[in-house]
């Protein structure tokens, strides 16, 4: 089996979504690279209820070299953010707070200095019909220099050198997404400044 290990990674990495409840149902989708292949999960399957057979093979031109079921409708955007990034693994999720936030903003401004784990404010991708090259256009460009972006009225999408690292991208992402809708029923939030938010990169660098 091609990309054995990745794909059981899928599957573990799926449960995990469901059971932190970045996702419901058949919604979101992840993939991994390995070189000049990408195993991504299919579609129409609950995440949860993944196993690596299922999970099909592809190239980076997006031709399945191995599995039996249609993988994801996303696939554009997969690999439009593989061709443009570093990235080796993606996670798209459909999470509450994330849909709240990318159907009402532009952006996700800086409410917590731990924004900066994610490149800085998150851009908000303009929407796009999913699984369109106009959808994996947007997205593309609103990732550049950040490891996660929110899709309007859609959800988020989050990266990192494997899964376990797009995962905690993303679980970050919900969590300052829920600060933000929290903060907004009591007040209008404070939001970190330009300097401020330098500060907390400098004081990192030196720790």
């Amino acid at each position: 089996m091609r990309l054995a290990r990745e794909r059981e990674q899928l599957c573990d990495t799926g449960r995990r979504m469901v059971e932190t409840g970045l996702v419901l149902g058949t919604s979101g989708n992840i993939s991994v690279r390995a070189g000049d292949l990408v195993a991504v999960s299919p579609g129409g399957v609950a995440l949860d209820r993944l196993t690596p057979d299922d999970c099909p093979v592809l190239d980076m031109s997006g031709q399945v070299v191995e599995g039996g079921l249609k993988p994801s409708s996303e696939v554009p955007m997969h690999l439009a953010i593989y061709q443009s990034t570093g990235a080796s693994a993606i996670v798209h999720t459909h999470s509450t707070q994330a849909v709240v936030v990318s159907a009402t903003m532009s952006e996700l401004p800086a409410i917590h200095y731990n924004v900066m784990l994610l490149g800085g404010p998150i851009r908000v991708a303009p929407y796009a019909t999913y699984g369109t090259p106009e959808l994996a256009e947007h997205v593309r460009a609103a990732l550049e220099g950040r490891l996660a972006a929110l899709m309007a009225n859609h959800g988020a999408v989050a990266v990192g050198a494997g899964l376990p690292q797009a995962l905690a991208a993303a679980r970050l992402l919900e969590w300052l997404c829920a600060v933000y809708v929290q903060a907004r029923t009591i007040g209008d939030p404070r939001v970190l400044t330009g300097a401020e938010l330098t500060a907390v990169v400098e004081r990192a660098a030196r720790a």
